[in-house]
This record gives C-alpha cells, structure tokens and sequence, in this order.
C-alpha cells in the first residue's frame, strides 16, 4: 500500500483522495504540518478568548444564531451538535463513498481557515486507517450545506455514531447492532440491490450487501437455493463505540470551534464528484472503444471525425483502416464525437470544480486575517452545477449509444442477419438486448432534472435556499450506472456481430484484442440465452476497468 507524507494541505489532492477512498494508501501528517497546524490552532483559541459573538461556537447556529451561550453550554456544544442533526436512516452511503467524504473532510480541516487542532486531523486518519467507516445517508439532506451526512460522521468520532459493518477480508469483532426501522427497504447489511450493476450510489461492496450465492453482481441465487441472510439488523449498521475499541481507538470530544468546523463545507459532495469524475474518464474511454467498433461493423463514413476534435482523433485511431459503406452514416454515428467531447469537457469542468472545494475556504465561520467571517463555502452551488451537467452530457451519451446500437440489428446497416439473430423468427438475437438498453436510456431522463432548482425554506426562513449536492451527485451516480449498462447492451451485440461474420479485419489489434478478452468471459454461441447473465458480466468488466487504457483513447 502506498504511503504519503502530508506537508501541506494541498498535498492532498484528487487523486489522492480517490485513493484513500478505495483504500489503497495511507496518509501520515509530518511534523512541520503539525506544527503549522499547531500555530493556527493558537492563534484561532487566542482570538476566541474575547466576548465578540462566533457564530456555532459561542451561538447557537441557523436560526439560533442569535442566541448567546453561556461558558457551561459552550463547552458541550460542540459535541452536541453533532447529536441531534443525526437525523439520517439508509440508504448509506457504500464504503468508497463515505471514506472519500472523510479523506476530502481531511484535506479541508487541515486548511488554516478552519483552525482545528492537529489531534482532530489525526482522528481522521485513524479512522481512514482502521476502515471504520461512519454510515453516512445518501438521502435527505434537505439543509444549505451538508450538516446532516456529516453530523452522521462526527458522532462517530465522539462514539455515538453508527459505522457500516466491517469490509470483506477484515475481522469482523462481535459488535452489538443498532435497532431502528429502515424506511428504505435496505437489505440487513447496508443498501439495496440495484438493477444497474455499478451505480455509485446504490451498488453494494464489500461489508454491505451480502452476496448470494451463484451470480455476483445478480444478487440471486440458483433455483431451488436459499440465500444467505445477515444479522445485522434493519438499518445495517453498528455502534460507533464498540467499533473504535475493537479498532485499538478512542472515542474525542470536540473542542472550541472544531464541531461546526466538522459540519461546514461540501466534502461529501466534493468526495463523491470525486470518485464521479474517475468513474466517467472511464467510461468514456470505454465508450469510444465500443462506438469504433460499432463504426466498423456499419462500415461508418469517416468524414465527420475529421473535424480535429479530441475524440474524432481517438475514434479515427481506434478504428484503423477498414472498409467504409454508406455515404453517409446514421446520425448516432455521425454525432458520436461531438457527444463524447461534450462528456469530456463537463468532465474537466467537474474536476475543476472539485480542484476550487478543495483549495478556497469552505469553513464558516473561518478564521482569516485574525478575524472570524462568514462565508458561503458551504453551498457547494458550483459543484452542484457541475455535477448537473457531466450527468446531462453522460445521459446523452447513453441516448447515442441505444441509437447506435437499433443500428446494429439492421441488415441494411452491417449486412449481418436481421436483429442480429442467428436464426432469424426463431432467435430474437439482440432485440430485447436493445429494449433493455431503451428502458434503462428513458430512466435516465428523469436525473438531468437540475438538483439546483427546487429550493425549500427550512429553519424558519434562515435557510431559504439549498445547493442539495447529495441529490446532484446522486443524479450523477445513477447516470454512470445506466451508462455503464447502455455500454453492456452495445458491447454484448458488437461481440454477437462478431461472431456472425461481421468486421472482418480493419480494427487496430489492440482493439480486436480488448474486444476478444470480451469473448473469453462470455458463453460461446450465438443461440438465444439468458442475455441477462451476460450483461451483468460485461457490467462488471466495465467497471473492472476494460479496456479504459487502451493505446488510442484520451
């Protein structure tokens, strides 16, 4: 596992926190950032010590804010923030999800503006360390910033809190389980099943979902079975105290200023953009690998990727020098370029707005200049925004996909047999692979509706506006799930193509080879089967990564 020394907040970067996040590395403080960290934690307790009105520390917050507190409430108030802003239930956000929240969490505690104590950060990490990881809602954050997804994982640190039941491969010590009634429906150890494969939100991992037996990412079992059932109750959660003493960890209480620190910002929302923005830099490589070879099997014209663009370049190199057809290709093919650089472009906004969450201050109050001030880093409007259009551009590309896709079952288009059938009227080939890919393309439509708008006045009119990020990045989640399978649909029919004589030749090897290793994880044939199992296999290729590197795409 790699290891990186912090010797100043912006060593923790993006790529960083995706690590942290998939826990593949680990993050120690250095000395000299302690003891920065020191010096600002003294300044920022030297500037409270006057009678001058902190907003969260010696106030109450939102509507309360006019409410002075005297020394005795000061000194609880920081934990009990925490306590009755826990107001979440599952979904929980997975285990990938909520460790990037609190590695982004991390990067902005240690920004000078927020003043926390080095003992703060360290907590942090040693959670990150020991992946006891706070279940964390993925739903109904209805506040201006994100007060209750990250009260959920402060009160984990203080003890009170629940965590997600330990990952696979690592002890699983005899926890005592937290009662309640799941709204939801979640399964007894963590969120539901989805029919989308991979989606962010709501696939399961390791110490969620249990797998039953037979068909991994199908969550079912064989006929005639019984699947396995978790005890871990209805909100699939576990006590916080018992977690952190089986860890080797202490419960800590926050001091002066440092629980509404923990409470500002966007850092669930910058995490999980985060993880998107990896999530749709593969897909979209995959996209292009998957559309050059729907282009050779149509035998598309290539002019319209002579137009210089990013992708019209990388499709041209995936495609090689086969043979060309029609004079002109259907307008699926013809607009898929333009419909991948539009995904690449809201990509890059995305990252840029992460790059902004994670560099400007985010804290308010913050401690700037020897002064604390207010700010509204905690709206995530940008980030927010963002998200909105990457999830458009990324609908899009799934609309594309399905169109191009229709195409491949068209003799007039390949040559190849009607629906791509091995014995046409008797096998329905790919049809109801290509209706299962209209189905999941008109679900999407529904998440490009802008989480930005809809705003609700909460906290009796203090709070009238919210940025509801967690419901953008949800948005996102469910279109690079429905993607991901839209991609499935037209990677099953290229290989049935395939198989039935189409694109012989042309294709670069690299490419011909990524689409083989495709062969070798599906049934051999081309008989009707149940296409369904198929699908979910080359789900989970797409989301192990296939083809994502391949010498050719951006």
């Amino acid at each position: 596992m790699d290891h990186h020394e912090l010797t100043s907040p912006g060593d923790l970067d993006r790529r960083i926190i995706g690590e942290l996040a998939r826990g593949t590395c680990r993050v120690t403080l250095s000395p000299a950032l302690v003891n920065t960290l020191t010096t600002h934690r003294q300044h920022l307790l030297e500037a409270l010590s006057g009678d001058q009105p902190v907003y969260g520390v010696n106030t109450g917050m939102g509507a309360m804010a006019g409410v002075r507190l005297d020394p005795e409430a000061q000194q609880r108030h920081q934990d009990t923030l925490m306590t009755g802003r826990a107001v979440g239930s599952a979904p929980w956000l997975r285990r990938e999800e909520a460790r990037a929240l609190l590695a982004t969490r991390l990067r902005t505690l240690l920004h000078p503006a927020a003043g926390v104590s080095p003992a703060l950060c360290q907590h942090v990490i040693d959670l990150l360390d020991a992946d006891v990881i706070p279940a964390i809602p993925a739903r109904g954050s209805g506040a201006a910033g994100e007060i209750i997804p990250l009260a959920h994982a402060g009160a984990v640190l203080l003890g009170t809190g629940e965590v997600l039941p330990p990952a696979a491969g690592r002890p699983s010590p005899p926890l005592p389980v937290t009662a309640g009634h799941d709204p939801h429906g979640a399964t007894d150890a963590g969120p539901a099943l989805t029919t989308t494969g991979h989606n962010p939100h709501d696939a399961t991992d390791a110490g969620s979902a249990p797998t039953t037996t037979g068909h991994g990412s199908r969550g079912t079992t064989d006929a005639g079975s019984a699947p396995t059932a978790a005890g871990n109750g209805s909100r699939g959660t576990t006590d916080a105290g018992p977690a952190l003493a089986a860890a080797g960890l202490r419960p800590l209480s926050f001091e002066a200023k440092e629980g509404v620190a923990f409470l500002e910002g966007v850092p669930g929302l910058t995490g999980l953009a985060i993880l998107a923005t990896e999530h749709a830099r593969t897909l979209i490589a995959q996209n292009m690998v998957v559309a050059a070879a729907s282009h050779a099997l149509v035998r598309a014209n290539r002019d319209p990727l002579t137009v210089g663009s990013p992708a019209a370049d990388a499709l041209l190199r995936l495609l090689g020098d086969g043979p060309v057809g029609a004079l002109q290709a259907p307008v699926s093919f013809r607009v898929t370029a333009p419909a991948l650089d539009a995904a690449l472009r809201a990509t890059a906004a995305l990252e840029a707005a992460v790059d902004r969450a994670l560099t400007e201050v985010t804290d308010s109050p913050a401690y700037l200049d020897g002064r604390f001030v207010g700010t509204a880093g905690f709206a995530g409007t940008d980030l927010a925004a963002a998200c909105g259009a990457l999830t458009t551009a990324l609908v899009h590309l799934a609309d594309v996909g399905t169109a191009r896709l229709h195409r491949l079952l068209d003799p007039a288009h390949t040559g190849l047999p009607r629906q791509l059938s091995d014995t046409p009227g008797a096998h329905a080939g790919m049809v109801t692979v290509h209706k299962r890919a209209a189905g999941v393309a008109h679900r999407l439509r529904r998440f490009t509706l802008p989480a930005l708008g809809g705003t609700i006045e909460t906290s009796l009119g203090q709070e009238d506006v919210q940025s509801f990020g967690f419901e953008a990045a949800e948005c996102l989640g469910e279109a690079v799930g429905g993607l991901r399978d839209v991609l499935a649909c037209e990677l099953l029919a290229v290989h049935q193509a395939r198989l039935l004589g189409g694109e012989q030749g042309g294709l670069p090897g690299a490419v011909a080879a990524a689409l083989n290793e495709v062969a070798a994880v599906l049934p051999a044939g081309t008989a009707d089967r149940p296409f369904g199992r198929d699908l979910d296999r080359l789900i989970d290729v797409l989301a192990d990564g296939w083809a994502a590197d391949l010498p050719g795409t951006l």
